[in-house]
């Protein structure tokens, strides 16, 4: 116990901020909720072995420690001892995220922490707790979401265990899900959230992949490519909506007249998905989406997610699908300065196939 006091001290240390202006109520929530994490971890293969397990949960934890070696030694990504145990947090997700934009404008706000950088979401234990500091930016006229989130990373400075808000989805998911929590712990950048996020997305995808080619079924693989393509069809929509926010808070007009355009073009969006609904065969995973109310901060939710995940994929083609190398490409951006990173990214973006 001792241990795990002295390592949360390296939490607070974190979580502290380099402009001083967040309460020790939200340092004492996060230290809390790791602790929390920390000491209710149980090893995977003890777990398994357990005749008091449910079997239930065995068949969902049977195949992550074959993911998990899949991701070290066929992707590339660290092999130590994250998601190879297990906590039930009786929750349905680990953290709740908050986004924020300007009512005019899809620039995040930045919340910045000593280790982490600056990231554009400020994450709780406590859904009330999101909710309460989310209600605080609406008071000051801020387009906000909170966002329930199933996994997170601590950048390797702790063994990060799977969770039961992990379990919920699919085995391809799953797998993603550690490859996409592992990536991070290859290259992080401070203070650049859109190429952290995209880079570890990339890195799901691709990994998701091979793991069907190598492990799943024929019709596994086809299900995950038409999801693909549905995603990716997805969030065209979202980006294409986007740039027509920018244009439209770029105008030489009253609040009045933007805030008009701003809704009429969220009327398109619904309009543009159910067109393209239309040729999905009654698919409707993104119906909930769409069914919220759209705003600049839940935009943002999506931006920085996959930004940059063309270019990434740019990147890795040019490495002819090599890991190592591409990771060390990656590595070699990570160095640059954020413009010029932005720059190259950019440009990779432009040789991507559409």
């Amino acid at each position: 116990m001792m241990y795990l006091l002295l390592r949360s001290g390296v939490i607070a240390l974190m979580l502290v901020t380099t402009s001083g202006c967040a309460k020790l109520g939200y340092y004492t929530q996060a230290i809390g909720g790791q602790l929390e994490i920390l000491v209710k971890r149980r090893s995977i293969p003890a777990l398994l072995d357990d005749p008091d397990t449910a079997p239930e949960l065995k068949a969902r934890l049977s195949p992550i420690l074959e993911m998990r070696a899949f991701a070290s030694e066929e992707l590339g990504l660290p092999d130590n001892k994250s998601y190879r145990t297990y906590v039930d947090l009786k929750r349905p997700y680990v953290v709740w995220n908050v986004f924020a934009a300007p009512e005019f404008s899809l620039e995040p706000v930045d919340w910045c922490f000593l280790f982490a950088g600056c990231i554009s979401y400020r994450g709780y234990f406590s859904e009330r707790d999101a909710q309460k500091f989310a209600n605080k930016l609406a008071q000051d006229n801020y387009d906000v979401y909170v966002a329930g989130i199933s996994a997170y990373s601590t950048l390797g400075w702790f063994h990060d265990p799977m969770l039961n808000t992990m379990l919920r989805r699919t085995e391809p998911e799953i797998a993603g899900l550690i490859f996409h929590e592992l990536a991070h712990q290859v290259v992080y950048v401070r203070d650049h959230t859109e190429f952290n996020e995209s880079f570890a997305l990339t890195v799901e995808l691709e990994g998701i992949k091979r793991w069907l080619a190598a492990k799943g079924s024929a019709d596994q693989f086809q299900k995950y490519l038409v999801r693909k393509k549905r995603r990716g069809e997805f969030i065209q929509l979202v980006m294409k909506l986007r740039d027509q926010l920018d244009e439209i808070y770029a105008r030489e007009t009253g609040d009045d007249k933007k805030r008009a355009a701003k809704q009429q073009a969220f009327i398109g969006i619904r309009q543009d998905y159910r067109e393209l609904k239309k040729n999905w065969g009654g698919y409707t995973s993104y119906d909930a989406w769409f069914a919220r109310d759209l705003n600049n901060a839940y935009l943002v939710s999506v931006g920085l997610y996959n930004q940059y995940v063309p270019a990434f994929q740019a990147l890795l083609s040019q490495h002819n699908g090599d890991l190592k190398a591409f990771y060390g490409a990656v590595e070699e951006l990570s160095q640059l300065s954020k413009a010029k990173r932005a720059e190259k990214l950019q440009s990779l973006q432009a040789t991507s196939s559409p």
